[in-house]
């Protein structure tokens, strides 16, 4: 296994710091900025970064600790970044990162799991194991088909962790996710290996068992096939393995900073795009004239048409978000609200909205790199303030929340 000494750099996207081997771009997983380690080769292609884990820390950063999880060491799991680190440092190095990509400065926001102390452990409500050959549940290694068996998560919340999945044999499984909702339902979704193969229910009885399908679908072998979640004073229905927000303050926390940005008036029409079981349409829903929702899942639609069902002025529309939007022929819109996935919404969406002249748009995103590739196809609307959330502790993920207005 080749090794080099190597001086880590900035923070990159992909969880590691910037650093040179044989004169190519690497990147170094397990250092900070700053340190001087002894790394080891873990990938090399052809073209692009090499890249490193530091095996030894030879000079040593004021911002290292230890990493309270057992996996989080070179060669193990690959599902946190910045164990290593402080908390106070990790969110440096993600508002280094963002501010980057933005051009402006940024402060990442400590977003603490409630009654717990800000310790950025137990916030993962929604966790999705790969299942080893002989049945147990693991996550990847960095960069691998290989995977890591885990007997406990320690970013997983308490929820997650109480149904003990990771202490059971999984035979038949493919995948395994384990759901537990902020309203206490708990559920497991099983992707079997074969078409035909039963899924058993060896968890406990209060605990909704489904079988997946691979592509986000599933019904329900024994309970109820999704869980209820709380959020924005409502409860809403998730089916199956759907979307719903993995921090377990995060719905609140993105609710409160898109209403504090958009600034809705009774008289708005807003647009709700990318908007899966609904969650911004039903906070904007009371405060405006009419919610137009667009979202391309036609089961995340089924349920925020079931969650918005008592709102009157709020349509959810299924369909990719350009299409729906052609075909429906608005016109204007006072407000938009986007959540697209990690790719962003793309050049054409976003010369949609522009057409629209919107007289606000908050982007929620959770790469500032989509985001700010979509910024740039904007010409009309500056980018006038941005929030980010660490809403993925011990990881090098952030969620943004950016505010568009009129030049």
């Amino acid at each position: 296994m080749q090794e080099y000494v190597v001086e880590a750099g900035r923070p990159l996207r992909g969880g590691g710091c910037d650093a040179t081997v044989d004169g190519r771009p690497a990147l170094v997983r397990h250092a900070l900025p700053g340190e001087r380690v002894r790394a080891v080769v873990v990938h090399e292609p052809a073209e692009g970064r090499v890249h490193l884990d530091a095996v030894e820390v030879l000079s040593a950063s004021p911002d290292r600790v230890e990493p309270p999880c057992p996996y989080a060491r070179p060669g193990r799991c690959g599902g946190c970044d910045w164990q290593h680190a402080a908390l106070h440092a990790q969110r440096a190095l993600k508002a280094e990162a963002v501010s980057r990509l933005l051009g402006r400065d940024v402060t990442v926001e400590a977003v603490p799991v409630p009654g717990r102390a800000d310790d950025g452990l137990r916030w993962r409500t929604r966790v999705q194991f790969d299942v080893t050959g002989d049945g147990r549940l693991g996550l990847h290694k960095h960069r691998s088909a290989e995977l890591q068996p885990l007997d406990g998560c320690l970013i997983a919340s308490e929820g997650v962790e109480s149904v003990g999945a990771e202490e059971r044999q999984w035979p038949v499984a493919e995948r395994v996710e384990v759901v537990g909702g902020s309203s206490g339902d708990r559920a497991v979704v099983v992707t079997p290996r074969k078409a035909k193969a039963r899924v058993g229910a060896d968890v406990a009885g209060d605990v909704s068992v489904l079988r997946g399908d691979g592509r986000g679908g599933a019904e329900a072998v024994r309970g109820r096939p999704g869980v209820r979640e709380h959020a924005v004073g409502r409860t809403w229905w998730v089916s199956g393995s759907g979307f719903w927000q993995s921090h377990v303050a995060a719905p609140d926390t993105l609710a409160a900073a898109v209403l504090g940005f958009l600034q809705p008036e009774a008289s708005d029409l807003a647009l709700d795009l990318y908007a899966g079981v609904g969650l911004f349409a039903g906070a904007l829903a009371p405060r405006v004239a009419r919610v137009v929702a667009v979202e391309s899942s036609a089961p995340a639609v089924a349920d925020a048409r079931q969650n918005l069902r008592d709102l009157r002025n709020v349509e959810a529309h299924a369909g990719r978000v350009d299409a729906v939007l052609a075909r429906l022929g608005l016109g204007r819109a006072d407000l938009v609200v986007l959540d697209p996935p990690r790719d962003g919404a793309g050049a054409a969406v976003m010369r949609q909205l522009e057409a629209l002249a919107p007289r606000r748009i908050a982007y929620v995103s959770c790469d500032p790199a989509s985001l700010a590739r979509d910024l740039r196809a904007l010409e009309a609307y500056a980018l006038t303030d941005v929030r980010a959330f660490d809403l993925f502790p011990m990881t090098w993920h952030v969620e943004c929340v950016a505010l568009l207005e009129p030049r």
